[in-house]
């Protein structure tokens, strides 16, 4: 095939999902030319899955991503059905925004903002090759023999490479929702030195709203005082439709389990690794088989459709078992498909081939974000694909790398999680799995990380009022909180709520300390009138829990000691006496970066980090 060139470029993203679109945007904001290389421009920002945004944990993530200055959060609440605060009952740390998003408005509002941003084109093909010359990136090549030179490129393929469709009996070569799949790449990476691997994940099948009976099921409304995703825009948008609730039964589960020969997750027919945070129905039955039943939730997929998204029935079973299955569920008796669920398996590589900065390890100016990854999600995805980009832009302008700590985001966490432990499953952001929540909770997002980009084009003027703003805004509700109540009413609010206690000198502060409600407060004292419910609540939560803070505070600083001492690029440490054969597998596999990263290796222990830092301490 007669190759040509297709244009030149500084950055090229190789893929459109949820971390090409990040990706993408931010390379063209900070003023390189980019150009966005996608199979379709039909799947752009496709939600392949279910037409949410946020969740636990998930919804830290966008509201960093807005910190820094992307694009999901605004996307989410241009295009939002309804909006909600999971784990409100639980403290401040663990509670998470998810928004119900029209899927096929997200796709559009999310194409027209690549569309009208500068600097960026948007180009339909397929890429086969990455070339790179003298261990550095220098362009792509197209299944079409198109050329696009470039001098830094971001993969984010997502599901695509090399992706089959797995329906019972019937396989076949597809990309999620009958999209085409790429083919061609994975042999490229392979020759590159990227260690690949297979994994699968899946979805559920969609079914007419209309043969639906809603009445039987729990209606489950939306929240109304909650604010938006993108702390640009204050007050979240209106609910309009509602999800409901329902739950399989026995009847249900004798179908499955009767059919277990037919299932490709038990007849052998798919091997790869599926996600363990959220299975499929058939492995959630021979899991938990001690469960009577399993909660489903039905959600719509958009204003304009009549398609319901089945959450929490994913399933690779054949089309014939679905029906059976689906229909012994309260509510779905009579219901049509629209859609039946799939499993998808697909190519994706060992991210411990990768950097903190998501550069890969063998190719200078080659980064990688999203499913390629090894992640699930939509919002993991992003969060790598502003990452990955930022780092490609920084590189080319020779800005130190941009990397955040384990203290510092959800992002920080997520990242170093992949390139310092690997995973063996898709990757799913949790709570649990950041040692500090408590000091990255979702309303401080742009308090730690728009800092950060002060000097960049993304902290637009718009930005910079708005953080400006809400910053003012918090601090005047601390120095009043931090204020010193009048004796008389305060002991009247003491006593009418049962809380003990001297009230000499007693703040505002030490009254939420002490148990009471902050919008009590105000209401009895006839305080922060006109203020923002979000920064009070903020504002709250910093006081409330303050010691834990504190506490939390000295940890992380003990941790950076570790943190600031580099390890040697070139370290052997085959020579390194002391430490065991497992820990110097691992290390060598890895190679990290400082002695803080080494200690958080799976396989290497305390002794081995002890072992490390006497060997620094005698090299110097």
């Amino acid at each position: 095939m007669k190759t040509f060139v297709e244009g030149k470029f500084d950055i090229a993203v190789i893929g459109a999902g949820h971390a090409g679109c990040e990706a993408a945007l931010v390379c063209a904001r900070l003023g390189f030319k980019t150009v966005m290389l996608t199979l379709n421009l039909d799947s752009i920002a496709f939600m392949a899955c279910n037409p949410s945004i946020g969740g636990t944990a998930k919804g830290h993530l966008v509201r960093e991503i807005d910190a820094l200055g992307g694009e999901m959060a605004k996307n989410a609440d241009k295009t939002a059905l309804q909006m909600r605060m999971l784990n409100e009952g639980k403290g401040e740390a663990v509670q998470s925004l998810r928004c119900q998003c029209d899927k096929n408005a997200y796709h559009r509002e999310m194409k027209k903002t690549l569309e009208n941003t500068q600097n960026l084109h948007i180009l339909q093909g397929e890429c086969a090759e990455i070339i790179v010359e003298n261990g550095e990136v220098r362009g792509i090549k197209t299944t079409y023999g198109g050329l696009i030179e470039c001098k830094a490129a971001v993969l984010a393929t997502g599901v695509y490479l090399n992706a089959e469709t797995v329906t019972g009996e019937h396989r076949q070569k597809s990309g999620p929702s009958g999209f085409a799949p790429a083919n061609a790449l994975t042999k490229n990476l392979i020759q590159l030195g990227f260690n690949v691997r297979r994994f699968k994940t899946g979805t559920p099948a969609r079914l007419d709203g209309r043969t639906v009976d809603f009445e039987k099921c729990t209606m489950q409304h939306g929240d109304a005082d909650v604010p938006s995703f993108s702390f640009l825009n204050g007050c979240a948008p209106k609910n309009a439709r509602e999800c409901y609730i329902t739950y399989t039964n026995s009847q249900t589960h004798n179908v499955i389990l009767s059919n277990l020969d037919r299932s490709p997750l038990y007849n052998g027919d798919i091997v790869s690794a599926g996600p363990r945070y959220c299975p499929s129905i058939e492995t959630k039955v021979v899991r938990f088989a001690d469960k009577e039943r399993h909660q489903i939730f039905l959600e719509p997929e958009g204003a304009d459709t009549n398609e319901v998204y089945v959450q929490g029935m994913s399933s690779s079973m054949p089309h014939d078992v679905q029906k059976q299955m689906y229909r012994t569920v309260e509510g779905l008796e009579n219901c049509e498909f629209m859609r039946y669920a799939y499993a998808i398996e697909y190519d994706c590589i060992d991210t411990l081939d990768i950097l903190p900065t998501l550069e890969f390890k063998k190719v200078k100016n080659l980064y990688t974000a999203g499913q390629i990854n090894g992640t699930s999600g939509y919002e993991e995805a992003a969060a790598q694909g502003l990452i990955a980009g930022i780092n490609a832009a920084y590189r080319l302008c020779g800005k130190p790398p941009f990397v955040l700590g384990r203290d510092e985001a959800y992002i920080g966490v997520l990242i170093d999680d992949l390139v310092t432990k690997g995973t063996e499953e898709p990757y799913r952001m949790m709570t649990s799995r950041a040692e500090y929540a408590i000091n990255l909770r979702q309303d401080t997002a742009d308090f730690r990380l728009t800092p950060k980009i002060e000097d960049t084009p993304l902290f637009t003027e718009e930005r910079k009022k708005s953080f400006c703003d809400r910053k003012a805004a918090y601090e005047q509700v601390l120095r009043t909180l931090n204020g010193r109540a009048e004796r008389t009413k305060a002991a009247e609010f003491t006593h009418s709520r049962g809380i003990s206690g001297s009230v000499d000198g007693i703040t505002y502060a030490d009254l939420i300390r002490r148990g009471a409600r902050v919008k009590d407060i105000c209401l009895h004292f006839g305080l922060l009138e006109g203020m923002p419910a979000d920064v009070i609540k903020t504002a709250e939560a910093t006081i409330k829990y303050e010691g834990y803070l504190s506490k939390s505070r000295a940890q992380i600083e003990r941790a950076k000691k570790l943190e600031e001492k580099r390890l040697p690029s070139d370290i052997n440490y085959a020579e390194i006496a002391g430490l065991r054969l497992e820990a110097r597998e691992k290390l060598e596999r890895v190679r990290p970066l400082t002695l803080g990263q080494a200690g958080r290796i799976s396989g290497v222990n305390p002794a081995d980090v002890t072992v490390l830092m006497v060997w620094l301490a005698t090299k110097k």
